[in-house]
């Protein structure tokens, strides 16, 4: 069994891990720390909560302590980049703990926070700087603090980083950063066209996996409940609450809106939650992540904002009321559980709507989850075998029988035709022409939506309208059915 003694770290740095009672080291610490250390760029992938901040923070500390530097002021010697603050801060609580018998200087730097509290803080120099891209370009434009002198540059959740949202950021920050560096990117996932965009940053870089991209933890049980709508997995939710009084749950949802209704929900019929997301201040959501890890708040409900890096051995349960539209941020999700060794348990509540949601799920970590209850729609099973309704009927003629109408330049112009003949019908109201054009869109299969053939005419191709203008001169004459 390999030791953290046969992966070339200092003795200073042995003795801490003993310290810490970390005795064995994780896959993607034995693979990552000896390659990091040889100064290579590395792609890292394992499952979340398998120690990724110790494979890439151990070895650069080590780096920092044999250069003996000391950092220019507002300089930056090593910088660490992450997509939200609660990771920003827990990849900073655990180098932190790292670095305690060493004289290096540690600082993180987050949206949310006093930017003048962290530009003194940066003004002396900085060792180690662990940061969201947004609050540090903002300090960058104050010029607050000087990234020419760093020289490791670490996207943690690197599939994330590199997604659409903060490419932009990264691009610029790394012009300001020098090209003579070593990059590392760590991650739970890693999709083939994010890779693409990691090449960018990296040199020659080595691919690490500790598992295969996408993996769940081995040690956490997952099971789906097919529901009918939210009613039923409120109600499902708070049934497996009062079932585990001793456990401690993260829900996830997709809204802020919906996250912070939930938690007042919960907190209104007796269970100790508390909520996290984009709304909530910075010191709002450390106070309930506080809360939540001391016990005292027994169910924490979020968006994924939480979803990746928050470190809380204790979490049994993690519920996904709402499956996530990315099926990696599921991986993230459940990841909060079984952490450390332990076991856990994760259970995802399925709408009619979220099948698809589901089965990205179970395509990507190539299991299938475990059904507790319900059953998923008739029409999702098999349905890749199944045809399309309506398929194989001829198509039936726009116009009305006995009417022998030749066709005038395609499908469009017979629609038009035959709704001229028509008397003109009262504008439709607003939820009347929206539910009706919804259906029509959704079931493009030849047949008549209330009398109308699918696929109704464009809004501006109205009979009986003169081109320059609406029918009498009015210009509110249909609005009504336009906006439905």
């Amino acid at each position: 069994m390999t030791k953290f003694s046969d992966l070339g770290l200092s003795a200073g740095t042995l003795r801490t891990l003993e310290g810490m009672e970390f005795t064995t080291p994780t896959p993607i610490q034995v693979k990552a720390i000896p390659l990091v250390l040889e100064r290579r760029d590395i792609i890292g992938l394992a499952q979340t909560g398998t120690g990724k901040t110790a494979a890439f923070g151990l070895p650069i500390i080590e780096h920092l302590l044999n250069d003996n530097q000391r950092p220019e002021p507002k300089a930056v010697r090593t910088l660490i980049l992450a997509p939200t603050r609660e990771l920003v801060n827990q990849i900073t609580g655990n180098l932190r703990a790292f670095l305690k018998d060493t004289k290096l200087r540690i600082a993180l730097v987050v949206g949310g926070a006093s930017i003048h509290k962290q530009a003194q803080l940066l003004a002396r120099g900085t060792d180690i700087l662990v940061a969201t891209p947004g609050r540090l370009l903002d300090l960058c434009k104050r010029n607050d603090v000087n990234l020419t002198a760093v020289r490791y540059l670490v996207l943690d959740e690197a599939d994330q980083m590199l997604d659409l949202g903060f490419i932009h950021d990264l691009r610029r920050i790394s012009k300001m950063v020098p090209k003579r560096r070593q990059t590392l990117l760590f991650s739970a996932t890693m999709p083939k066209q994010i890779e693409e965009l990691a090449q960018e940053y990296l040199t020659d870089p080595i691919r690490v996996e500790a598992a295969a991209p996408g993996k769940t933890a081995d040690k956490i049980e997952q099971f789906v409940h097919h529901v009918t709508g939210k009613d039923q997995k409120t109600q499902l939710l708070r049934q497996s609450l009062t079932d585990n009084p001793d456990g401690r749950a993260m829900v996830f949802l997709k809204t802020k809106h919906s996250a912070e209704k939930l938690s007042k929900h919960l907190e209104n019929i007796g269970f100790a939650a508390a909520s996290i997301h984009g709304n909530k201040s910075q010191s709002q959501r450390e106070r309930a992540l506080k809360a939540f890890r001391d016990g005292e708040m027994r169910v924490l409900v979020a968006t994924d904002v939480a979803a990746r890096g928050i470190d809380i051995p204790g979490v049994t349960h993690v519920y996904n009321y709402d499956l996530p539209t990315v099926a990696e941020s599921y991986v993230h999700r459940i990841g909060r559980t079984a952490r450390a060794g332990k076991d856990g348990i994760a259970i995802a509540f399925c709408a009619p709507d979220e099948i698809k949601m589901l089965r990205d799920i179970e395509k990507l970590t190539k299991m299938p989850l475990t059904v507790a209850s319900g059953e998923p729609p008739a029409d999702t099973r098999g349905a890749g075998n199944q045809p399309s309704r309506g398929a194989g009927r001829p198509a039936r003629k726009p116009h009305r029988k006995g009417q022998n109408r030749p066709q005038q330049g395609g499908e469009g112009a017979e629609a038009r035709g035959e709704q001229q003949a028509r008397p003109a019908r009262r504008p439709q109201t607003e939820a009347a022409g929206g539910a009706e054009r919804k259906h029509g869109n959704a079931n493009n299969n030849g047949h008549h939506q209330a009398g109308r053939p699918n696929g109704d005419r464009k809004r501006n191709d109205r009979p009986g309208q003169k081109r320059g203008g609406p029918r009498g001169g009015k210009p509110g004459g249909y609005t009504r059915a336009a906006q439905g």
